[in-house]
C-alpha cells in the first residue's frame, strides 16, 4: 500500500506543490511557477538518480509545463486548474478496459464475484469522467478556493465513498455466495 501512495505522490507531485504554495501564498502565478519548477526539479532529480519515469509522471510534467506556461502567459488560472481533469479522463479511459481491477483484488474476490468486479471497474471509470467534468466546471468559475475545495475534499471524498461502497458490496456478495454454496 505504501508503494501505491508513493507512486501517486510522484505522479501528482506538481499538483500537490501547486495546492500547497497557493494555500500558503494565495497567489496563483507564484503557485504555478513553483509547480512548474517542482515538476522540472523532479525530472532532473530522477535523471541524476538514473531512475526511469513512469508515463503518468511524464504526462504530469508535460501538462504542468504546457498548462502552467499558458497560465503564466495569459495570467488566467483556468489553464492550470484544468490539469487534474485531464488526469481524471486518462485514468477513466484506462479503467474502461474490461477486468482492469482484477489484478488489484484478493483471490477470494476474483474467484467468487468476477462479474461484480467488471461492473465496479466500469463504475470507477464513470466516476473518473464525472469528477473530471467537475474539475473543469469548478475551474471555469475562476474561483481558485472553490476549485481547491472541490479537488481536495469533494473529489477525494467521492473516491473514498466509492471505495467504501465497493468494499461493502463485494463483502456482502461474497458472503452471500459462500453461504449459499455451504448450504447446498
Amino acid at each position: 500500500m505504501a508503494v501505491v501512495f508513493q507512486k501517486l505522490f510522484v505522479d501528482f507531485f506538481s499538483t500537490i506543490v501547486f495546492l500547497a504554495v497557493y494555500a500558503a501564498s494565495g497567489d496563483i502565478l507564484i503557485a504555478t511557477g513553483v509547480a512548474i519548477a517542482g515538476g522540472i526539479g523532479q525530472f532532473i532529480l530522477a535523471r541524476i538518480k538514473r531512475q526511469t519515469l513512469d508515463v503518468m509522471t511524464w504526462a504530469s510534467l508535460a501538462l504542468v509545463i504546457v498548462l502552467g506556461g499558458a497560465t503564466l502567459l495569459t495570467k488566467d488560472p483556468r489553464f492550470v486548474l484544468i490539469k487534474p481533469s485531464i488526469a481524471h479522463f486518462a485514468i477513466g479511459a484506462i479503467m474502461l478496459r474490461k477486468n482492469w481491477m482484477l489484478r488489484y483484488l484478493p483471490e477470494i474476490v476474483r474467484d467468487n464475484i468476477p462479474h461484480l468486479v467488471t461492473a465496479a471497474g466500469y463504475a470507477w471509470a464513470a466516476l473518473m469522467f464525472v469528477l473530471g467534468l467537475g474539475v473543469i466546471a469548478f475551474a471555469m468559475t475562476g474561483d481558485v478556493k472553490l476549485w481547491a475545495f472541490y479537488v481536495t475534499v469533494i473529489a477525494m471524498g467521492a473516491k473514498i465513498l466509492a471505495f467504501a461502497i465497493q468494499y461493502v458490496v463485494f463483502r456482502l456478495a461474497i458472503t452471500r455466495k459462500l453461504r449459499a454454496a455451504a448450504s447446498a
